[in-house]
């Protein structure tokens, strides 16, 4: 017996609430609600997707991740992608990485690239699982210093 339904779609105003909650808990230097805004409705190239859990016959409807990836010609940009600490490591994150994986595929682009924190262990390992390559270091880039992991992915299908 299936309990739960996974889904991604296009995040909307009302996921807000829980997306921020999401942003707050994983990232040092959280988006303000007005920068997800921004990126939902005034940004061209932006993709801003969630991944819900629910549940029809129990009404029960929680949004466990979200991605922000830009699209550019024939190339991506994965700006963020996170799952709340509490599933971690369930797979919900890669499902949202194959999604962005398979739509990037469809819309021809080439390459998808991303920074992360190089303190950040745990993603560095997520992303090269999913077939990033460390490119180069961007010293300095972050606010209080640290310094960046650039990494790209090759788009294949």
């Amino acid at each position: 017996m299936k309990y739960l339904d996974v889904n991604i779609r296009d995040m909307t105003l009302e996921d807000l609430p829980q997306v921020m909650e999401i942003e707050n808990l994983c990232f040092i230097h959280p988006y303000k609600e007005k920068d997800l805004v921004y990126e939902m409705k005034e940004n061209p190239v932006s993709n801003v997707w969630v991944i819900e859990y629910s549940n029809a016959s129990l009404g029960l409807k929680q949004i466990v991740g979200f991605v922000d990836y830009w699209v550019t010609f024939d190339s991506g940009t994965i700006c963020q992608i996170a799952v709340h600490p509490d599933i971690q490591r369930s797979g919900v994150g890669s499902e949202l990485m194959n999604e962005v994986k398979k739509d990037a595929f469809a819309k021809k682009v080439k390459t998808i690239t991303l920074e992360v924190r190089e303190s950040n262990e745990k993603a560095i390992n997520f992303y090269k699982k999913h077939g990033f390559k460390i490119s180069h270091k961007k010293e300095g880039y972050y606010s209080n210093g640290e310094d960046a992991i650039y990494m790209i992915l090759e788009v294949k299908g």
